[in-house]
C-alpha cells in the first residue's frame, strides 16, 4: 500500500533515489501519507518515537554515527517546533538531518483551524535550506526541483534540511503503486578560493612557534597519521581534546590541566605565532579566553565548509578537508628548529605526576568517580558523554585510545544527550556507554520510551543532586539565587528505568562503584542503569583543590 498523495510519492521516491535508507517517524495524522509511503518501502528501516524533540536526537545519533541523512517525519503544528533543539545541534555540528514535516494547505492558516502554525521556513536561522512544497499537480516541476535541491544540500553541505508537505483532506488514500519520476542529480556548486601554498608555506616555515588546535573529530586513521607527521616537527605543539577523537602520546590532550595555573610569562611563552584549526568546537573556556587575549600573527582555519572565527583573529580560511590539505601543503615546507614542543610537552608531564598524586588520595566526589569509571569501561566502545560539567572532567584524563567518544557540543545542551546516544547506539555493534549528570537524564528521560535500544547500552548518571556546574564556574555561588541555577532535587532513576525495562544498579561509596561496575558490564537481556550518588556539597571543593593541587 501506498499513499495516493502525489507529494507524499515524490518526496518518498527522491528519498529512495538519493539512498536515504533510515526514516523516524513520529505518529500523527497530517503526516499518515508520508507514514504509509515510508513504512512500505522494503529498503527503508522506519523507526517510532512518540517525543519528536526525542526522535529528532535520536535521528542526529544515528546519522553522526553513519554520516548520511537521517529523515525525521512529523505531523502539523506544534510538533514541528520540538525538532529544533536537534536541528539546531545537527546546524553547528554539520551532522546531515532530513526534516519532513506535513502541514495544511496555505488557506488553512491562520483562520482559526486546529493544530496549524507558520510553518514555511521555521527553521530559517538555522538551517540549511527550506523547501515549502505546493499541493499541485501543475506545480510538480518546481516541487521536484525544491526536494532535489534540499536533499543535495543535506549530502553535500552536511547540515539539516527542511521539506515542508502541505496535505489536503482526505490523507489516507492509498494505491497498490506509486508514479515513478525522474530526478537528475545537480550538484551544489562552492566557490572554493584557490589555496595559495607558496605563500602558506613561507609564513609556516618562518615561525617558531605553531600550535595546531583539533576540535570535535571523529576517530580517523588518517588524521592521526597526519597528526602523527606534525609531531615530528620541533616547533609544533598539537592541542587536542577528548573529542578529538586522537592518539594523545605527543600531544596536550588535557589543555585545562596544562594551562590552568600560569601567569602571564608563561602565557606570553605559549602564545603561538601561527594556529591552525580545525575540527568541530572547542570544550575548553580557558583555551578560548587565552587564544583571545594572546592573539596569533596568523590564524588558519581549514574546514571543507564553514569559516569559524572562534578567536576573532582569522587571517585564512582554507576551504579543504584538513587531510586534504596537509598531504599537499607538508610536502613544501620544512621542519623548523625550536624548543616549543618540548618545553611545554615537559610541561605536561609534570601535570600529569601532580594529576596521580592528588587523586591516589582524594575524596570520593564526581573527580573520582569519573577516574573509576574510565577504568572499567571495556575496550572499543563507544562513549557519549552529556554536556555541562562531565565533558569538561573528561578533559582532564588520559582517555583510553580504543574508544570512541561523542557528545553535542554544536550547541552545548543538555536537552537531548540521552536520545542521541540511544540513536548512536542502535547504529554501532560495539558497546554504547552513555556518562551523563543527573539534570541531563531527567531533562531527556523520554528517550527512553523507545523499543530499539540495544542490550549493550549502558547509562551512567552521575547523580549529585542538581547542576554541579553552577558550583564550579565563577558567578552563581556569589547570588543568592543559586538554587535557581543548580536546580537542587532529590529525584533517582530507579522507577525509571523499572517502567522503561531498564536493569537498575546505584553506588554511594567507591567501594560500591567499583565493585558495581564489575558485573554493569556484564552480558545481559536488558540495557542497564548505574546511578552513582555524590556529595553535592564538596565536588566543587575537590575541582578546586585538584587545580591548586597542579
Amino acid at each position: 500500500m501506498y499513499p495516493k498523495k502525489q507529494l507524499a510519492q515524490l518526496v518518498i521516491s527522491a528519498c529512495q533515489y538519493y539512498n536515504i535508507d533510515k526514516v523516524v517517524i513520529s505518529p500523527g495524522s497530517r503526516n499518515a501519507p508520508l507514514t504509509i509511503g515510508f513504512s512500505n518501502v522494503n529498503q527503508i528501516e522506519t523507526f517510532s518515537i512518540v517525543d519528536e524533540r526525542a526522535a529528532a536526537f535520536f535521528a542526529l545519533g544515528i546519522a553522526q554515527q553513519t554520516k548520511k541523512p537521517v529523515a525525521i517525519i512529523c505531523t502539523s503544528g506544534s510538533a514541528l517546533l520540538n525538532y529544533y533543539p536537534a536541528i539546531a545541534e545537527a546546524f553547528y555540528s554539520k551532522i546531515p538531518l532530513l526534516v519532513i514535516s506535513a502541514d495544511r494547505p496555505k488557506y488553512l492558516i491562520d483562520i482559526g483551524d486546529g493544530q496549524t502554525i507558520r510553518q514555511e521556513n521555521v527553521f530559517e536561522n538555522h538551517i540549511l535550506y527550506s523547501a515549502n512544497l505546493v499541493e499541485d499537480e501543475k506545480e510538480l516541476i518546481t516541487n521536484k526541483k525544491e526536494v532535489v535541491k534540499a536533499l543535495e544540500t543535506c549530502i553535500h553541505n552536511s547540515g539539516p534540511v527542511h521539506i515542508n508537505v502541505p496535505f489536503n483532506e482526505p490523507i489516507y488514500e492509498t494505491v497498490d503503486e506509486m508514479d515513478s519520476f525522474q530526478f537528475s542529480e545537480e550538484y551544489i556548486q562552492e566557490n572554493r578560493k584557490k589555496i595559495d601554498f607558496r605563500s602558506l608555506s613561507k609564513i609556516w616555515n618562518n615561525t617558531k612557534r605553531k600550535l595546531v588546535l583539533v576540535g570535535v573529530h571523529r576517530k580517523c586513521e588518517k588524521t592521526q597519521k597526519l597528526i602523527d607527521k606534525l609531531n615530528e616537527d620541533p616547533s609544533v605543539l598539537v592541542m587536542t581534546e577528548t573529542t578529538s577523537n586522537l592518539d594523545y602520546g605527543k600531544t596536550i590532550n588535557s589543555i585545562d590541566k596544562l594551562i590552568s595555573k600560569l601567569d602571564e610569562s608563561d602565557f606570553k611563552e605559549l602564545q603561538p605565532e601561527l594556529l591552525v584549526t580545525f575540527g568541530g568546537m572547542i570544550v575548553s573556556k580557558r583555551i578560548k579566553q587565552f587564544l583571545r587575549k594572546y592573539q596569533p600573527s596568523h590564524h588558519w582555519h581549514i574546514d571543507g565548509i564553514k569559516e569559524m572565527n572562534t578567536y576573532f583573529c582569522l587571517s585564512e580560511f582554507i576551504q579543504e578537508n584538513p587531510v586534504r590539505f596537509f598531504e599537499n601543503f607538508m610536502k613544501q615546507v620544512e621542519k623548523t628548529a625550536s624548543n616549543y614542543k618540548e618545553y611545554w610537552l615537559s610541561e605536561k608531564r609534570s601535570r600529569n605526576i601532580k594529576h596521580k598524586d592528588f587523586l591516589a588520595t582524594a575524596e570520593y566526589s564526581d573527580l573520582k568517580v569519573v577516574e573509576s569509571v574510565l577504568n572499567k569501561i571495556p575496550e572499543g566502545s563507544q562513549i557519549q558523554v552529556s554536556n555541562s560539567s562531565l565533558i569538561r572532567y573528561l578533559q582532564l584524563f588520559d582517555i583510553n585510545s580504543s574508544y570512541s567518544v561523542f557528545c553535542n557540543r554544536g550547541t552545548s545542551g543538555i536537552d537531548g544527550s540521552t536520545s542521541t546516544a540511544i540513536g548512536a547506539a542502535c547504529s554501532v555493534e560495539e558497546s554504547t556507554t552513555l556518562l551523563t549528570g543527573d539534570l541531563s537524564f531527567f531533562y531527556d528521560s523520554n528517550a527512553l520510551w523507545n523499543s530499539y535500544i540495544p542490550n549493550n547500552f549502558r547509562i551512567i548518571i552521575i547523580n549529585n543532586s542538581g547542576g554541579g556546574i553552577f558550583k564550579i564556574i565563577p558567578g552563581p555561588k556569589s547570588t543568592n539565587a543559586l538554587q535557581y541555577f543548580e536546580t537542587p532535587h532529590q529525584l533517582t532513576a530507579n522507577y525509571l528505568a523499572k517502567m522503561f525495562g531498564f536493569d537498575y544498579l546505584h553506588a554511594n561509596s567507591l567501594n560500591e562503584l567499583n565493585y558495581n561496575l564489575v558485573q554493569f558490564y556484564n552480558d545481559s537481556e536488558k540495557p542497564k542503569i548505574l546511578e552513582v550518588f555524590t556529595p553535592s556539597e564538596i565536588n566543587d571543593q575537590i575541582l578546586t583543590a585538584y587545580f591548586k593541587s597542579l
